[in-house]
């Protein structure tokens, strides 16, 4: 057994930690460069070749398959996601430019129905969708020069859950929620994200039904990272089989576990648990795990960490990280601890997705249709990332400094304004990068008072509905 004390100093006093950000980016490209490939972030040649490699076949119609997933993205990029909207702008030439050579789509688009574009919509693979997603993520990170912490690709992972009417098949596939009541009329769909943390790209995503969990739904998005990986994750993930399938995909792991699960894990390995601490530990599979029987990782070697953290104006408290880091020397214990304090990110990441591209709650009528509209919706998430990406390698900036909100904003503007026509396309776009550079975050003088979580209703006019919309009409109907 090999233990190893912090340091003399923090035996005696607690350490002090607070949230540690990503440094500056630094420019790998020069901004006609970056915007070059910022307009080809999505190809026709790729496009067909995801689209040879998902079942079935894409018929290309008016809406080819390069203008749907564009439009796709374009729904969740501006204020107004309806499908009407999108014909607007189709009509006036948004999307002409993506067109095929002498067949631009304002052109040949006559009526201002919505079929075609649904139609094209839901023809579109789910698979090709995920592709776009992973290619977009490595695309964008190849941008700058300093997107890893020591050479790593730390990927930040967390759940949440998306909001869905009880229309379709939805009830089937990701079945109401339950309460004290009885089942509720909303759906819920269950989803995984991994962001990068220098750049806060979407890297992978995993949905499924509330049944399934997250830890469950971690599992082939672990399979997803690529090479020289390390997930970051919260005590929630920090369980055997997430670990497994981690150094199954050839990822290491910092994960925060329970004190409980903590103190088995020193307990099996002979030695009380009390901090601070840092000493290598063998986890060992027990009974109660459920793990990958597939998997020859029975046992994984790594550090256990138990670290009490004092900062002003918060609880003392003692964080217990498992990491699969074992080489103390090279990844200290101070090292590890900032690492995990910007954690904290992939809870703004998921507030900005789920409230600022309006992805908390979708307007769907098929399981699939919902996938497809998460998957876009995250699409356009990396394209608002890739534009600060531009913007802090050529500032030297951190993107944690720039505004997610005002970023979107000057760039659905630009978009569509200037966003695919050559005419002046390079002045236009480092203008975009200068305003963009000037969207900062306000440095805050005094830190903020506690805010209670708690929300204050309004008295509405009418009652709450209770059951079924249906129901409730045919009461209505015989009352009468």
């Amino acid at each position: 057994m090999i233990r190893r004390n912090i340091a003399k100093t923090a035996k005696n006093e607690p350490q002090k930690s607070s949230p540690a950000t990503p440094p500056p980016l630094r420019a790998l490209f020069s901004s006609t460069e970056v915007r070059r490939r910022f307009q080809k972030l999505f190809s026709v040649s790729l496009v067909l070749c995801w689209l040879k490699e998902c079942p079935g076949t894409f018929h290309e119609r008016l809406f080819t398959p390069l203008i749907t997933l564009w439009y796709l993205m374009f729904q969740r990029l501006g204020d107004n996601p309806t499908l009407s909207h999108i014909l607007a702008d189709a009509h006036l030439g948004g999307a002409d430019a993506l067109s095929p050579r002498g067949k631009p789509l304002s052109k040949r688009i006559k009526s201002t129905a919505t079929t075609s574009f649904s139609d094209a919509r839901q023809r579109l693979p789910l698979k090709l969708l995920q592709r776009a997603l992973a290619h977009s993520a490595q695309e964008i990170r190849s941008w700058a020069q300093n997107t890893r912490w020591q050479e790593w690709n730390v990927v930040l992972l967390d759940g949440s859950t998306v909001r869905l009417r009880s229309l379709g098949d939805i009830p089937e596939v990701f079945p109401p929620h339950k309460s004290s009541h009885g089942l509720t009329y909303w759906c819920l769909m269950r989803v995984v994200v991994g962001f990068c943390l220098n750049t806060g790209v979407t890297v992978a995503t995993a949905m499924g039904a509330c049944a399934i969990s997250e830890q469950a739904l971690s599992l082939p998005l672990l399979a997803q990272l690529g090479l020289k990986s390390l997930v970051v994750a919260d005590r929630n993930f920090g369980i055997f089989s997430v670990v497994q399938a981690a150094l199954d995909a050839s990822a290491q792991v910092v994960v925060r576990l329970t004190q409980s699960r903590a103190r088995k894990l020193a307990r099996d390995n002979g030695f009380a648990l009390k901090e601070p601490l840092d000493c290598r530990v063998n986890w060992t599979a027990s009974r109660h795990d459920k793990v990958n029987p597939e998997s020859t990782r029975m046992t994984v070697a790594g550090r256990l960490l138990a670290l009490p953290i004092h900062r002003p104006g918060f609880r003392p408290q003692v964080i217990y990280l498992f990491t699969t880091l074992t080489d103390s020397s090279l990844y200290t214990t101070q090292a590890l601890l900032d690492l995990y304090g910007q954690r904290w990110q992939v809870e703004l990441n998921l507030r900005f997705v789920k409230t600022q591209m309006e992805l908390g709650a979708l307007e769907c009528k098929s399981a699939e249709m919902a996938q497809k509209e998460w998957v876009a919706g995250l699409l356009a998430y990396n394209v608002i990332r890739s534009l600060m990406v531009a913007t802090a390698s050529q500032a030297g900036l951190s993107i944690w400094t720039l505004s997610f909100t005002r970023t979107r904003q000057f760039l659905g503007k630009w978009i569509q304004t200037h966003g695919w026509r050559p005419q002046r396309a390079e002045a236009l776009w480092d203008r975009l990068l200068q305003l963009v550079a000037q969207c900062r975050q306000p440095t805050r003088r005094k830190p903020r008072p506690p805010e209670p979580r708690a929300k204050r209703y309004f008295k509405q006019d009418f009652p709450a509905l209770k059951g079924s919309r249906a129901h409730a009409r045919k009461k209505m109907q015989m009352i009468s």
